[in-house]
């Protein structure tokens, strides 16, 4: 779709499932299995969705999914749908790693970094995108790298270990760093303490990756904040404080792991935000 001079593909990773209780939190299971049904096992599902970006000057990938490097074990316990997968929908869209600029991480769990690396015909883990930089937060990088007990099992170094080289790596410590023209990180902590949104401007038009800040819309809500966040009363804040802005200047919010819907813009009802979904192809 058409964001001022920009176009913006509905890039995805296929899908991921997850613990209901884990996503929503205090919400009792009552509430959100209205619109979320579990499985037997009380999992949902998550899409992966990893926006592609196109300015004049770079294409730009939000967040790589899942990624492809996992054994039968792991992709069993997470329901991994790789229907298509992150190379397959950039194909779709005519696009291959090797024209892909830019690679934004959000924050570094692993079903927001596994696609940044990939085997190589020996077998060996090497950066996914040849060309491209990855742009990651250095307070997030430094966790990730030093786990606690509580967040060792959200990452996997083999996701971001591979492109600690300075040809791919650009660490950012700033609250905002505007990486190209329009296309701006802004720090906002909650689900780790240096998660990252992603704001795109284009001839006056705002469009807003929302990240884990908020996954999806049902987490519109504001008790809705996932069980693996870390600093939730953090994410209170700032849910608010950005919900409020999308709706004053009307922002195209772009959800990362709604099933049903990738964007739109809010709408309020009484002190409530609902979604008026944007249709992508």
């Amino acid at each position: 779709m058409k964001l001022g001079k920009f176009e913006i593909y509905p890039v995805t990773d296929g899908s991921i499932y997850l613990d209901g209780g884990a996503v929503f939190g205090i919400v009792p299971k009552v509430l959100w299995e209205k619109t979320y049904q579990p499985d037997e096992r009380n999992r949902i599902q998550l899409s992966l969705h990893c926006p592609l970006v196109v300015t004049k000057k770079y294409n730009i990938l939000i967040d790589t999914g899942v990624g492809t490097k996992h054994d039968e074990k792991f992709c069993k316990i997470y329901g991994i749908d790789k229907k298509p997968n992150l190379l397959e929908s950039l194909y779709r869209f005519g696009y291959q790693p090797k024209n892909i600029d830019l690679v934004i991480n959000t924050h570094l769990h692993f079903d927001h970094t596994g696609g940044n690396t990939s085997f190589n015909e020996r077998g060996e883990i090497v950066p996914a995108f040849p060309k491209a930089k990855y742009f990651i937060q250095k307070g997030e990088l430094a966790v990730a790298l030093n786990p606690n007990e509580r967040t060792k099992a959200s990452y996997i170094t083999e996701d971001f270990l591979p492109i600690g080289d300075p040809q791919y790596l650009c660490l950012v410590d700033d609250e905002v760093v505007e990486v190209d023209k329009g296309v701006s990180l802004v720090k906002i902590g909650g689900h780790t303490r240096h998660h990252q949104c992603v704001k795109i401007e284009s001839e006056g038009q705002v469009a807003f990756f929302l990240a884990d800040l908020v996954p999806t819309v049902a987490h519109l809500q504001y008790p809705y904040i996932t069980g693996y966040d870390l600093f939730p009363l953090e994410t209170l804040e700032n849910k608010k404080k950005i919900l409020k802005q999308a709706f004053e200047e009307r922002w195209l919010l772009i959800f990362q792991h709604d099933p049903k819907i990738r964007m739109g813009y809010l709408r309020k009802i009484d002190t409530r935000f609902e979604i008026d979904e944007v249709k992508v192809y």
